[in-house]
């Protein structure tokens, strides 16, 4: 029989495919970044308030404690606003692969908020990461405000993980879900309001939108979202991002089959992102050593 650890695991991979499969709707779907993510979040709600509804999961917390989840969704949602944007102004290829720099970026949050001591072999390996994204900036010149973004967009997937790697340890990750989701449809429904975005055409999706819109809000937001959080009660936030990492593999095969020439990248390209991927795992291996030592 499986143990908790192993098929928490198993399932955490299930989710990032589904992730990598999320840049490729992103691309597919015609509206901006910041309208994408509203409804992608005010769907999500929708779908885990049903869940919710039919599995009678109470919904009572604290005030201090809404204030968290609250500031874990205004964090969740300008990642998800940072990457999709990013796709917009370059491609998926490029965001995924500056995405990947997000267990580095775990790797340094970690001592800053909770106290760990700083590794310097991981210091090392954000220097060969820096590496892997000077080439692509080299020969990707392009992109390079697509890069910047992506590069935020990881940071703050970075933080939301750190953070909730806490936060779950003490309650239900339905209910987390969602109040951080209806926190960031809270926080961007006034950014909307005071730009006077909303409007009969910003409510008028196409067909082919709303049906990219639904997938992206149940399968790839309202349980994975649930699922991600919940395997973080047997996986370290560490572990989480580095299993993250493997979303630019899978969302890179998925762009070049769905895009094809689009999503070609140069040669050079593909050397610094995998660059970037091999630091990660090293990195990752090495943990894992230490661990088994200690």
């Amino acid at each position: 029989m499986l143990s908790d650890n192993l098929k928490s695991y198993l399932h955490l991979h299930l989710i990032v495919f589904i992730w990598g499969f999320t840049a490729v709707l992103g691309a597919l779907i015609s509206l901006d970044a910041l309208p994408l993510v509203w409804f992608r979040m005010l769907f999500a709600v929708g779908f885990i308030a049903i869940y919710i509804y039919f599995k009678k999961i109470p919904l009572l917390i604290s005030k201090k404690v809404l204030l968290q989840f609250l500031f874990s969704g205004l964090i969740i949602a300008l990642h998800w606003f940072t990457f999709f944007h990013a796709i917009k102004i370059s491609n998926v290829s490029i965001t995924l692969a500056c995405l990947s720099t997000g267990a580095l970026f775990a790797s340094l949050l970690e001592p800053i908020l909770y106290g760990k001591r700083i590794v310097f072999y991981e210091v090392f390996f954000g220097l060969l990461v820096v590496v892997g994204l000077y080439i692509i900036f080299n020969v990707e010149g392009n992109y390079v405000w697509g890069m910047v973004t992506a590069l935020t967009s990881a940071f703050l997937s970075a933080l939301f993980a750190v953070i909730n790697s806490k936060l779950v340890k003490s309650h239900n990750p339905t209910v987390m879900s969602f109040y951080e989701l209806s926190g960031g449809v809270l926080f961007f429904t006034f950014l909307l309001l005071g730009t006077n975005s909303f409007s009969p055409t910003f409510f008028a999706l196409s067909p082919k939108d709303l049906m990219y819109l639904l997938i992206l809000s149940s399968v790839c937001t309202a349980y994975a979202f649930i699922a991600s959080t919940s395997v973080m009660k047997y996986l370290s936030p560490y572990t989480v991002m580095l299993t993250i990492n493997l979303e630019p593999i899978y969302g890179i095969i998925l762009a070049v089959i769905v895009f094809e020439e689009k999503e070609k990248m140069s040669f050079e390209f593909y050397i610094g992102a995998a660059i970037i991927l091999v630091t990660v795992i090293l990195n990752a291996i090495i943990k894992s050593r230490k661990k088994t030592l200690t």
